[in-house]
């Protein structure tokens, strides 16, 4: 395996329904997320949740990073936390970093667990998963 081969990693993240994968290589600090700039992201909260694993890990290994953000399924927030995932993992894996993983653990676990909660199915004979026709006692 060369050395090129060996500073490319790829991770993985799921949220809800939406599927992430990163891939990351040492590079000038561009992020780009479904071949898009990070920077040029229309809406800013979806811009920012995508931004704190960059923001918490420092100017230093931002710089040195070149990150590909490939995102499916789901909604917009399902896809800016499985990038989100996607992207602390790879930072993580790339760095070899202890300090960073507690880092992330004690600003929001969920960044490096992932979340298992799932939408509750709709049951039969109901209007949602839990909603049911209203009873009448007389």
């Amino acid at each position: 395996m060369s050395q090129a081969e060996q500073n490319f990693m790829i991770t993985y993240a799921r949220r809800k329904s939406a599927r992430a994968s990163c891939y990351i290589k040492p590079g000038n600090g561009k992020v780009f997320v479904n071949d898009i700039p990070i920077e040029i992201i229309p809406i800013e909260v979806v811009r920012y949740k995508i931004m704190e694993p960059l923001v918490l890990a420092g100017d230093k290994i931002t710089s040195s990073i070149e990150a590909r953000i490939y995102t499916q399924g789901g909604g917009i927030m399902g896809q800016a936390d499985a990038a989100r995932m996607a992207l602390a993992r790879a930072l993580v894996k790339f760095t070899n970093s202890k300090e960073l993983v507690e880092i992330y653990k004690s600003y929001d676990r969920t960044m490096l667990a992932g979340d298992p909660r799932q939408t509750e199915s709709e049951k039969w004979m109901r209007y949602s998963a839990r909603r049911w026709r209203q009873k009448a006692y007389r």
